[in-house]
């Protein structure tokens, strides 16, 4: 039943320009690190904490359906927003096998053109290209995916399953909270996952495990965080915050410098390793939420920079985040196998990475414009019809 109160209170949402800038940043990251040995995935986030962009995105996208489709269940309005939320999985899951398939056609084709069979076994596309009959298949069930393409299967089920969490968010917000932790806890205990191929395997981001990330998000979204603002930002769990990065920094750096790891005493070892990202990890899933923690605090939503021009081509990417991601896939396999073939030198890898997120500003600058011309399209008609009543 529509709620005519609750119908009154819907506002037109205002965008967030935050949630723009951290998906553009995020998207240069992924398209970095997906660049094997590359010298500038040395400025993503992964290389000085335990979190890297997946928490970025599935937490952004976890506040925007909480932000802007839980007003709108409240007001009775479930079928409306479930409806522009499955739209929404769909869109992510044609774009994904879309996807797959040309992905999949440029390794073979660099393949051959090579004669290295090296990306077959590399990307997990040797199978698919012995039997493309039985992968096709298992590509549409969303169960065999190439490497890289881990992502997309998570996000499809993450939102395609959000009209039912905000459903229970939106009248019992603390209690669908404490039943995602529940979810959470009871997957790693019990090794919850969903099936993969070849059998025996299981996807690499766990949908039991990442929900957590996603619920949080929405609850937060939802209107939860202005519950818990001033305890988040108190000068107790700030210090706390800042003490948790700085740990995660010195035990990362033991992996780029083997020499540091003497100094890590050997109980520490066994409790912190091996730090999951299939299972969400409590170190990653901390980590991620002390740094949310000072950036939500620096970064408000009239902070001068989100209108400056330095951030507009991040910003841009972020507002076009599903085809810059997808774009993103195919540069930065392009860019491994142009390191691969021909130079692996600094001024090379360089190279390719400021050309594919230059590529990656100019479509989505691209993308920017022809969303612009349906606008304008309407206000020449309008106006036309005008000029003619007034003659």
């Amino acid at each position: 039943m529509i709620n005519p109160n609750a119908l009154a209170g819907l506002r037109r949402i205002e965008r967030d320009v935050r949630l723009d800038l951290f998906r553009g940043i995020g998207l240069w990251m992924i398209f970095l690190d997906h660049i094997p040995h590359d010298v500038v995935s040395w400025l993503t986030l992964r290389n000085y904490g335990f979190s890297d962009a997946a928490e970025f995105f599935v937490f952004i996208s976890g506040y925007l359906v909480g932000f802007i489709y839980a007003p709108i269940i409240r007001a009775g309005l479930f079928f409306a927003a479930a409806k522009r939320l499955l739209r929404r999985a769909l869109q992510m899951y044609v774009a994904h096998i879309m996807l797959f398939l040309l992905f999949t056609a440029q390794i073979a084709r660099t393949v051959r053109r090579f004669d290295n069979p090296l990306y077959e076994d590399e990307f997990n596309i040797h199978n698919f290209l012995e039997h493309p009959d039985v992968l096709i298949g298992q590509a549409i069930t969303l169960r065999y995916k190439p490497v890289n393409l881990d992502v997309l299967p998570l996000y499809i089920t993450l939102v395609a399953t959000a009209p039912f969490m905000l459903w229970c968010l939106v009248r019992r917000p603390n209690l669908t909270l404490a039943a995602s932790v529940v979810l959470y806890a009871f997957s790693r205990w019990f090794d919850w996952n969903v099936p993969s191929y070849p059998a025996g395997t299981t996807w690499y981001f766990n949908p039991f495990c990442w929900q957590l990330l996603f619920v949080f998000a929405a609850w937060c979204g939802n209107g939860g965080f202005a519950l818990i603002a001033r305890w988040v930002w108190s000068r107790a769990v700030m210090w706390l915050a800042v003490a948790w990065l700085v740990f995660a920094f010195l035990i990362v750096m033991t992996w780029h410098i083997p020499a540091l790891a003497v100094l890590v005493p050997k109980w520490m070892i066994k409790v912190i390793y091996p730090i999951d990202k299939t299972d969400l990890d409590l170190f990653r899933l901390t980590h991620f939420l002390a740094l949310a923690t000072w950036v939500s605090y620096l970064v408000p939503r009239d902070w001068p920079p989100l209108k400056a021009r330095w951030t507009f081509p991040m910003r841009l990417c972020g507002r076009h985040s599903l085809p810059i991601f997808c774009l993103g896939v195919f540069l930065s396999f392009s860019a491994h196998w142009i390191l691969m073939q021909y130079t692996r030198g600094v001024w090379e890898q360089l190279a390719v990475s400021a050309a594919g997120i230059l590529i990656m500003i100019g479509f989505a600058w691209l993308l920017e414009r022809t969303n612009e011309v349906p606008d304008l399209f309407v206000e020449v008609l309008e106006s036309k019809e005008a000029g003619t009543e007034s003659a």
